[in-house]
């Protein structure tokens, strides 16, 4: 860790992305059981239902909106490209390992938690459900209800609305994307580029958060 990344007082607010961060979320994992064929999967992912096209539904654009265009092109795809949304609870599988046990050790020792995620809002309740431990935050940013997503900077700048306007310094932004962690560092937040649960619980005992 370079010596200039650590702040001599640690930052008072935990700011988390929720997907890849907390839990776990592949689109393969879907259609690995609806397309077996590994080609024509990775044809399907890469130039059909893509995450640039999935984008579209984290800046709130409703679901059939935005898939009337791929299935209009696509025909044969229809029934696959609506699994996207029929079927999205089976992207995921649990909580990234170590992040349950980490997000608890942080909630007992009363440290502000929030979450700043790029995710369509009707999928939000979905999470909720299934995983109660996104209860520990103190409140969870969504891009899909403020039609505006990372690494935007307008969406930090709400975020830290939600939060109170709190000094940027003062929270430290977790998040698997580089961009989104570029972005938030240029606006004053600390961040950390997430990989696991054990390099993330380092850098919180380094910044004397754990």
């Amino acid at each position: 860790m370079r010596p200039d990344a650590i702040k001599d007082a640690p930052p008072q607010i935990i700011l988390f992305d929720l997907g890849r961060v907390i839990v776990d979320w592949e689109p393969d994992r879907l259609y690995a059981n609806l397309i077996p064929d590994a080609a024509e999967r990775d044809y399907f992912l890469n130039n059909i239902c893509t995450l640039d096209w999935h984008k579209n539904h984290d800046r709130g654009v409703p679901f059939a909106q935005n898939a009337a265009p791929l299935i209009k092109k696509f025909p044969k795809y229809e029934a696959l490209i609506k699994a996207w949304h029929e079927a999205w609870r089976d992207m995921f599988d649990g909580y990234i390992r170590g992040m349950d046990v980490l997000l608890d050790r942080l909630r007992a020792k009363n440290i502000p938690l929030y979450a700043l995620t790029n995710l369509p809002s009707w999928a939000w309740p979905l999470l909720q459900a299934d995983y109660t431990r996104l209860a520990h935050f103190k409140d969870v940013i969504v891009s899909g209800d403020e039609k505006c997503i990372k690494p935007d900077p307008e969406i930090y700048q709400i975020t830290l609305s939600r939060m109170g306007h709190p000094d940027p310094s003062s929270v430290l932004f977790i998040d698997d994307t580089r961009a989104n962690i570029t972005a938030a560092k240029a606006l004053g937040f600390c961040g950390h580029h997430f990989k696991s649960a054990d390099m993330l619980e380092t850098e919180l005992i380094a910044r004397k958060i754990l």
